[in-house]
């Protein structure tokens, strides 16, 4: 008999400060144990918080170097942070911390939010070098860099919440007492959640999938604007002959190329599902496009295509496509 473990929105918005996360969180709960809610926090956290709720948990975190406010609407979750900043205040000199707040000032005036990084073991020196290098980053890229950290913190955290409930707990059974090892393990070695994500093949059932999201996902974001582009046709195609491959400077038959999925971008620029949620991705070469001419009539780009092959070597990871958008120009780039 599993026993599950009930939490409330208290406890979820302690492990990340997200309001939209925490009801997601208490709606999609209770959890068998710590593996369990870390796939249900990657889905919802990546899925369904849109970037008003992504700035609203970056809000939760102190400055590096800082102490977190007394007044800090989760008492838990300050004391983590306190922790987690630990090393660093520990390897920190006069100086480094003078330069630390001088750093999170210019980052703060750049990008609008706090500079976030998984700051557990790591030292002042250390943090304060990345930091230097992720300023140079264009907005867009270090928003999503952030919600990366953003993530290995609440991986780490969760792993303490089902630690401590746990040790609170008058009954485990061998399946959860198994996750909070694990979940112990974990602290000391987050791996990060979105670069080239590996799913183990052995840890699926046949009714179940490892993956907590498509294997091809997109992102479009106005530039111009400054805010999420909403209503854009994505169409999402594979190359269907085998004995042949697209190539640069050669008109490729339509007819070669197979309609997996379409959908729409939704307020905050992501698409919907484009292709079947399957844990092992079909090697090819896929065709994604936009239809942003629709979108902005009076732009330069009646539509833009990407094309890129998957390998058999990649089948397990993800492929995340952004598109960054203006009337004359984009950009894109392997995301994860």
């Amino acid at each position: 008999m599993e026993s599950s473990v009930v939490l409330g929105e208290k406890e979820w918005f302690a492990c990340c400060g997200s309001l939209k996360f925490a009801k997601e969180m208490a709606a999609a709960g209770p959890f068998s144990g710590y593996l369990e809610s870390v796939g249900a926090a990657s889905d919802i956290w990546f899925n369904k918080v849109d970037v008003n709720g992504w700035l609203e948990a970056f809000s939760a975190h102190p400055q590096i170097g800082e102490s977190p406010s007394k007044t800090h609407k989760s008492p838990t979750s300050a004391q983590w942070s306190k922790g987690e900043q630990s090393t660093a205040l520990a390897t920190a000199t006069d100086f480094t911390l003078q330069e630390l707040y001088e750093w999170n000032a210019r980052y703060r005036q750049k990008f609008g939010f706090v500079f976030l990084i998984f700051a557990s073991g790591r030292s002042s020196p250390e943090i304060l070098a990345e930091m230097k290098r992720r300023y140079q980053n264009r907005p867009i890229v270090e928003l999503e860099l952030a919600a990366k950290e953003q993530m290995k913190i609440t991986e780490l955290r969760l792993s303490k919440l089902f630690s401590a409930n746990a040790t609170t707990a008058s009954t485990t059974n061998t399946q959860y007492a198994s996750d909070v090892t694990k979940a112990r393990d974990r602290e000391s070695h987050i791996s990060e959640h979105f670069v080239a994500v590996k799913e183990t093949p052995a840890e699926k059932s046949t009714e179940i999938f490892t993956r907590t999201r498509p294997p091809i996902t997109t992102h479009v974001l106005d530039i111009a604007r400054g805010s999420p582009a909403a209503g854009i046709e994505v169409l999402l195609e594979t190359w269907g002959d085998n004995q042949s491959r697209p190539l640069f400077g050669q008109m490729d038959s339509s007819h070669n190329w197979k309609l997996q999925g379409s959908s729409t971008t939704d307020k905050d620029g992501r698409s919907g599902q484009l292709t079947k949620m399957v844990d092992v991705l079909s090697p090819g070469i896929y065709r994604i496009s936009f239809n942003t001419g629709r979108y902005n009539p009076t732009g330069f780009f009646p539509y833009v295509s990407i094309v890129f092959e998957v390998r058999d070597s990649q089948k397990l990871e993800h492929f995340h496509v952004p598109l960054l958008l203006s009337p004359f120009s984009f950009s894109t780039y392997r995301g994860s």
